[in-house]
């Protein structure tokens, strides 16, 4: 926002030729063009939009460099400050993230996953209601009623929607899964057979990484076995029992099946690092969401692989899974007591506009929140993705902020890396439902 110079009110003997500089000062301000002045009196190139965000690899760093060239094109006033902080899933800026608003240092907009995610900042004042940004460019219009109504709370809407991804996403190998005779799997029997063929042929099964790939592995597995509906449920007040089924019982004894069958290291890996030893042949299967795409097709100059698709890697619902589309979104914010409110909103603009989200998902490895999309621009899976969403019912992520707030997914985290080093799946299951009784009110 554009604020004239400020005056410190000193004591002077010369207080009647201050009060007439200060005024032919201010009348010659009027006169300037509105861009010739910035924050207290600097030029406007002083002004910088600042945007956190966690896209600081693959296709998700490539995407945001296009939108940013864009930004700064049109936006010479004003230019993109980057404050990207690595870390998958987001878990390492969301840290930083909590320290700089608790401390009153907010970015001009940042990034959060739509859905439960967002209540903390608005539960604490944190962030404003954008409504008036849909109202004024028609995005209720273009977003899906059904995406609306899952980010909307209490009746208002905090963030606007960049893309959509999907999670439950079976990579594989197709030259691995040829050479070893392994067919890809469709249900939960075939997708166990499929692991023990890879593991007798000597093939890492199902490479995996860090604990929030666990977390993700984790939620495709529960959906699954217990379908959208069920996994819906888990989420709603009251849910413990719920927690305690012997339906949940069915599908962590599941999920302790398939971590046999990873990669002793995964520990110490990134989700880049999994992708890559199905890449080069190492691992037959991953599971993870469809930013893997951007990561495996896209070009060698952003840090991806330039593989092509359905040759060097295949995709498919995760066993169990299809019909379902295991959603996240990533989206941005206004912040309260953003520095460049104005700007803000601008970007907020720029980012539900069909250019924005045609320009960023074909690179991201995602489809676009609006239902307006030009096909032809994305890439075989992308298509393929683009037909899915249109069909598939809906379950929202756990580990992509959807369907948990915060503090709950929190509860899970230290839950499940209790269990990677136990693998009791009573206590585990324990443990979740303790975490269901303290935050599903």
């Amino acid at each position: 926002m554009i604020e004239g110079p400020r005056h410190a009110g000193r004591r002077s003997s010369r207080l009647p030729f201050l009060v007439v500089g200060a005024l032919v000062a201010a009348v010659a301000a009027l006169a300037l063009p509105a861009s010739g002045l910035g924050v207290e009196g600097k030029s406007s190139q002083a002004c910088q939009l600042s945007v956190f965000s966690w896209w600081t690899g693959g296709g998700e760093a490539a995407g945001l460099d296009r939108l940013i060239k864009i930004w700064n094109r049109t936006h010479s006033d004003c230019k993109f400050k980057n404050e990207t902080v690595a870390g998958g899933a987001g878990t390492n800026a969301k840290a930083v993230l909590a320290k700089r608003l608790a401390a009153g240092n907010p970015p001009d907009s940042f990034q959060g996953h739509a859905g439960a995610e967002l209540r903390d900042y608005i539960k604490a004042g944190q962030v404003e209601p954008v409504d008036f940004i849909y109202r004024q460019y028609g995005f209720a219009k273009v977003f899906p009623k059904s995406l609306i109504n899952q980010i909307r709370y209490q009746g208002r809407l905090y963030s606007v929607p960049v893309n959509i991804h999907r999670a439950n996403v079976l990579w594989y190998n197709p030259k691995v899964l040829r050479e070893h005779r392994i067919a890809v799997p469709k249900t939960w029997a075939q997708f166990v057979a499929a692991l023990k063929k890879a593991q007798d042929a000597g093939v890492i099964p199902l490479s995996m990484g860090e604990q929030w790939t666990a977390k993700h592995l984790l939620e495709t597995v529960m959906i699954g076995a217990l379908g959208p509906k069920g996994w819906a449920a888990l989420w709603t007040p009251g849910s413990s029992a719920r927690w305690s089924s012997k339906a949940v019982t069915n599908a962590l004894n599941r999920y302790a099946t398939l971590l046999e069958y990873t990669n002793s290291d995964a520990a110490s890996l990134t989700w880049q690092d999994a992708g890559k030893l199905v890449a080069d042949g190492e691992a037959a299967f991953n599971v993870m969401g469809d930013w893997q795409d951007g990561y495996f097709s896209g070009t060698k100059k952003g840090g991806n692989l330039a593989l092509k698709p359905g040759t060097d890697y295949g995709w498919a619902p995760v066993p169990g899974t299809a019909g379902v589309y295991d959603w996240l979104s990533d989206s941005f914010t206004l912040p309260k007591s953003a520095t460049h409110r104005q700007q803000a909103v601008q970007w907020l603009s720029f980012l539900g506009s069909k250019q924005a989200q045609d320009t960023f998902n074909p690179v991201k490895g995602s489809i676009p929140a609006r239902k307006d999309a030009n096909a032809k621009l994305y890439g075989p899976y992308l298509k393929w993705a683009l037909k899915q969403w249109k069909t598939n019912a809906l379950a929202g992520s756990l580990a992509h902020g959807v369907v948990a707030p915060n503090a709950w997914n929190a509860d899970i985290d230290t839950a499940l890396g209790l269990f990677l080093q136990t693998k009791s799946v009573s206590r585990l299951q324990t443990a979740l439902v303790a975490a269901a009784k303290k935050n599903a009110k």
